[in-house]
Parts: C-alpha cells; sequence; structure tokens
C-alpha cells in the first residue's frame, strides 16, 4: 500500500499533491561529551582523542595500542583540562583552515581528497602520510571533503 505523506502548506496540514517533491538536506552527525583527562593541556577543535576512562578522554597517537584506538575528533573550539566538551565520532567536521593547520601540520587547511590519519609521532595529531614505523598502528581517520571539512571514517587500527 502506497500513502503519501503529510506536509504543511500555508500552516495547513494537508497530504503531498502528486505533482510535488520532498526536499530535504539530512545531515547525520554523532557527537557524544567527553572530559578532557589531559592534566594541563587544552584539546582544540579536530584532536583525535581516546577512551582512557569511564566519560573521558586523552589525545590519541599511533604508537601504542592503548592510544590509537581513536573515538573521535573534538568538536568543540577547545575543552581544558578536566572539563567537558563535545567529541564528534561519525560525520562532518568544519574547522577553519587555521584551525586544521594546527591539528593536521598544514598550510592553507586540509587538501580536499586526501586521507588523514593518526599520527605516530605526535599526540592529538592528524598526517596525510599512513606511519611506515613497525609497532606503529595505522588508524585511518577521515576524507577531507574540502580545506575545511573532513568526513570522519575511523576504521579499525593496523599494528605494523
Amino acid at each position: 500500500m502506497l500513502r503519501k505523506p503529510l506536509v504543511i502548506v500555508a500552516g495547513q496540514i494537508q497530504q503531498i499533491s502528486a505533482s510535488d517533491t520532498l526536499d530535504a538536506h539530512i545531515v547525520e552527525q554523532e557527537v557524544i561529551s567527553l572530559t578532557n583527562d589531559e592534566a594541563s593541556i587544552a584539546l582544540v577543535i579536530g584532536t583525535p582523542v581516546y577512551i582512557d576512562a569511564a566519560n573521558g578522554c586523552k589525545r590519541a597517537q599511533a604508537n601504542a595500542s592503548g592510544t590509537a584506538n581513536v573515538v573521535g575528533l573534538v568538536a568543540d573550539a577547545s575543552i581544558t583540562a578536566s572539563s567537558s566538551g563535545a567529541v564528534i565520532t561519525s560525520g562532518v567536521l568544519v574547522a577553519t583552515t587555521a584551525q586544521w593547520n594546527t591539528v593536521a601540520g598544514t598550510t592553507g587547511g586540509l587538501v580536499a581528497g586526501t586521507v588523514y590519519y593518526l599520527s605516530d609521532a605526535t599526540p592529538g595529531q592528524l598526517t596525510a602520510t599512513a606511519p611506515t614505523t613497525g609497532g606503529s598502528y595505522v588508524a585511518p581517520i577521515g576524507t577531507a571533503i574540502s580545506s575545511t571539512e573532513l568526513k570522519l571514517e575511523v576504521e579499525p587500527t593496523i599494528l605494523l
């Protein structure tokens, strides 16, 4: 059985007419709240983090199994030590080019089409080059859509 959706037209609820179509922009994004467990370091937007305790997080790094499992990226401008803030676990994170420069070590933000990985050299950093050192973990984080947008695609880590 086919059913017609209901719409609001001029303040009145009615069935959609046969000649009309539905047009909706859907944005799917999952965000959780975590506490910054770093002793004296603020976590800035785009910082990859891992769960270190119940409802707590620290800067992720691809050099050890305990720190390589990224749960998401900081979504707030900054989360000060011992404070709670938003961490995006799926969807698209938008930040300025300067903010991406801080966490990806770039100039001019992200490079569209580039896959970004968790850095094995620096905690809380992204890199466009996958780690190659034995004992490091390859942890894909996402693909840049533009210089300011990263589509999160956090995947299981691979031990080298």
